[in-house]
Formats: C-alpha cells, sequence, structure tokens
C-alpha cells in the first residue's frame, strides 16, 4: 500500500505540477515581474529621498535582502519546482484524506476532494489574506501564517462535519467555525500603501486563484485516475 500510494502520489503530483508550472508562465509569472518594476523603482526612489543628518552622494545603496533566482531559464527552474513540490504535496494530501475516511479512490470522489480542499486552503483564507503582488502592503507575516492555518483547518474541519456528519447541534457548530476566522479578521497593515497600481494587483489575485484552483482540480484528476491503474503488487 505504501508504495502504491508514493507511487499515485508523486506521479499525480508531476503531472498536475508540470502542467500549471507551465500556466504561470503565461498568466502569473508576467504579473509578478511587473509588479516588481514598480517594487524596485518605489525602493529606489525612498533611497534617493535625503535624510535629516544623512549625506546622499547621488547613488543609490541597495541592501542585499537575501538569494534571488535570475530571471529566465534560473526563475522558471526553480519556480517549476516549487509548483511540482506544492502539487505531490497536495496529492498526498487528497490520498491521505480519503483513505483515513474509507472513501474509494476514484476520479469522482477525487476530484469532489479537491474541491474541498481547494475552498479550505484556497478560497477561504483568500476572503481575508488575498494573493498578494511583491511591493503589495502586507501586515505581519507571522500572523498572517497563523491566521491562514487557522482558517484552512477551521474551514476543512466544518466541511468534513457538514458533509459527513449529521445532527443540528454538529451543524452549528460548522457553521461557526467558518465564520469564526473572518470575525476575527486578519492581520493588516496599519496604512495600505501599495507600490503596485490597484488593477495590477487585482488581476494576480484574480489569476492566481484561478491557477491554485486548477492545481488543486488536476491534482485531485491525476490521483482519481492512476489510483484505480496503480494497483499493489500481489504478496508473495
Amino acid at each position: 500500500m505504501l508504495i502504491r500510494v508514493l507511487k499515485v502520489g508523486l506521479l499525480a503530483g508531476l503531472v498536475a505540477g508540470l502542467v500549471i508550472a507551465l500556466l504561470q508562465q503565461a498568466t502569473t509569472t508576467p504579473l509578478i515581474l511587473t509588479a516588481e518594476t514598480y517594487e524596485n523603482a518605489g525602493e529606489a526612489k525612498a533611497a534617493a529621498v535625503p535624510q535629516p543628518g544623512h549625506h546622499h552622494d547621488g547613488h543609490v545603496h541597495q541592501e542585499a535582502d537575501g538569494w534571488k533566482p535570475e530571471n529566465g531559464l534560473s526563475r522558471l527552474f526553480y519556480t517549476s519546482v516549487a509548483t511540482v513540490v506544492t502539487a505531490v504535496g497536495i496529492s498526498f494530501l487528497l490520498i491521505a484524506a480519503m483513505l483515513l475516511a474509507g472513501v474509494p479512490i476514484d476520479e469522482r470522489r477525487s476530484l469532489a476532494w479537491a474541491l474541498a480542499g481547494f475552498v479550505a486552503a484556497g478560497l477561504a483564507p483568500a476572503a481575508g489574506l488575498a494573493p498578494e503582488l511583491p511591493g503589495s502592503a502586507a501586515g505581519d507575516l507571522i500572523g498572517r501564517q497563523i491566521w491562514w492555518g487557522g482558517t484552512a483547518l477551521a474551514t476543512a474541519a466544518a466541511l468534513w462535519m457538514l458533509l459527513r456528519a449529521n445532527g443540528l447541534l454538529v451543524r452549528i457548530v460548522a457553521v461557526v467555525l467558518l465564520l469564526a476566522p473572518h470575525v476575527i479578521g486578519a492581520p493588516h497593515p496599519h496604512a495600505f500603501e501599495s507600490k503596485v497600481p490597484a488593477e495590477l494587483a487585482a488581476q494576480f489575485t484574480a489569476l492566481s486563484l484561478v491557477v491554485q484552483g486548477l492545481l488543486w482540480v488536476l491534482a485531485g484528476i491525476a490521483v482519481g485516475l492512476l489510483w484505480p491503474r496503480i494497483s499493489p503488487k500481489p504478496a508473495a
């Protein structure tokens, strides 16, 4: 069984990840590159403004903020690897969830579970923390990560109770779990100052959610197609 899980998870993730990696190059990557030009221009402008008590010689001094892949093949490679790794993780997550739930793994059920996963890990957190471009205003990183994880877990638990449990009390608890993260609210910056045009940010948010949804859908379909075809080896 373990070999079967590994084969299906890796193959499904590889197929879905490569397709989405190509899609990203035509959709979200050009927007990110454009946003970086605005971000760099804003940083250069801020660095060129003389500050009281400081001497400026007319040159912009940029501090190194970590290694980044160069634009072109290097960036394509590392972005594709990250996308494939994410797709493999999603595939393993779908397989594990359906096995624990005792659900037969086929194309239809796997797709349904993938859609539920996208709602929990994509749509619900995006209601409070939309996908952001470089240069966008953002709140505290740790706070955002905690809120995102809590929202995903609460939404997943709520969907589980609504779809697989009965009883009025259970449904009330599920609705409370769905609403609680959004009532608490995601951490946001005190001032919404962005170096990126609003139209560009809105387009990126929409495309990012579409691409993320397609990643879950493709991973779900691939798992459902491969699982029945990769049978466990009979015992010796």
